[in-house]
């Protein structure tokens, strides 16, 4: 039975680090790590990518021992993940015979790119785009390095380059709080590690991995733009590749990619990017909810519905009231301030 690494332990410490309520069961064939989320409808369980059954027999009883806990803890609604549990040829119509209900947002992922790492290494340099290939050849030449640390405080460096994405490219990454947590406690306990590329022994790309014994997650990862030009994320993360290699790990996850048909999803530049060392596409089931308590989970529905169907009009508003608005105020503050001037002082 194979878990994600958002089922494992030392995500479960992680996640407690940060203040969230975890809780942790395991029976025959399952096991699963469900967080406690709180919203102004009240409570749910959210197991990410989880819960890990061996089969759909042990799928049933982890959503009974589910439903069972948020009973207990009061939550409305279980959201589950299920990835790593065979459900033939109709996952979805074998997960609504469970009474599942397909969840009106998918939070993880619903696609990923996978490498094999088993294979040989030249097998697996020759799938990859040729230039990936000959950049982790011979970047060498170029006075590039790369380096692994099991420093949790190394994360600064991966900090630095992110912000300076966030402002180049208005890109959201995850808070500073959140990444030093995540290598606090993933780091020691050999469920991450950091990766740096270095010119002359200055950093110049940074990486975070997240590990189990079977899989190598690409989490997070950026670069300095002043050296853009040496690529030197693309050997970076061949590096990363062949260290979980030598590791005896499985599997590299590129961990979320968008639709190859959807070229103007907002995913798809940094998915092309993640295709291009070879693999193959992993999709999942999504997201699906385990109502617990029906009539406060019809209450969540119908609450988000209107405020989706909101969402327009509001968007409207502010598009049309708000530059009427603006326009009004800079003809009527001229005409004030010329009648303030012709009052007596």
């Amino acid at each position: 039975m194979t878990a994600s690494i958002l089922q494992s332990e030392p995500w479960a410490r992680f996640q407690r680090s940060l203040g969230k309520e975890v809780f942790e069961r395991s029976g025959d064939g399952w096991a699963f790590l469900a967080i406690m989320e709180k919203t102004p409808l009240g409570r749910f369980l959210y197991v990410p990518y989880g819960p890990a059954a061996a089969d759909h027999a042990a799928l049933v009883r982890a959503l009974a021992a589910l439903r069972s806990l948020a009973a207990k803890q009061h939550a409305h609604y279980v959201r589950i993940e299920p990835v790593g549990t065979d459900l033939g040829q109709r996952p979805q119509a074998a997960l609504q015979s469970l009474g599942l209900v397909k969840a009106p947002v998918d939070v993880q992922p619903k696609l990923t790119w996978m490498l094999d790492l088993k294979q040989p290494e030249e097998e697996l340099l020759a799938g990859m785009r040729s230039t990936s290939r000959n950049l982790y050849r011979n970047i060498h030449k170029k006075g590039v390095t790369f380096d692994v640390s099991s420093d949790p405080e190394d994360i600064g460096i991966l900090l630095g380059f992110l912000h300076d994405v966030s402002e180049r490219a208005e890109f959201k990454a995850q808070s500073d709080d959140y990444l030093r947590q995540a290598a606090r406690n993933l780091v020691p306990a050999g469920a991450a590690k950091i990766f740096t590329a270095r010119l002359d022994g200055k950093p110049i790309a940074a990486a975070l991995s997240y590990d189990t014994e079977s899989t190598r997650v690409y989490a997070h990862a950026a670069a300095d733009d002043a050296h853009r030009k040496l690529n030197a994320g693309i050997p970076l993360v061949v590096t990363m590749m062949m260290d979980a290699r030598a590791a005896g790990i499985d599997r590299f996850d590129m961990w979320g990619v968008s639709p190859e048909d959807e070229p103007e999803h907002q995913w798809a530049g940094f998915s092309r990017f993640k295709r291009s060392f070879g693999g193959y596409e992993v999709s999942y089931p999504g997201s699906w909810d385990l109502p617990v308590n029906q009539l406060m989970y019809r209450a969540y529905l119908l609450t988000r519905r209107a405020r989706e169907a909101a969402g327009p009009a509001v968007h409207k508003a502010r598009t049309t009231v708000l530059p009427a608005a603006h326009k009004a105020r800079n003809a009527v503050v001229p005409s004030l301030r010329k009648l303030r001037a012709k009052l007596p002082r």
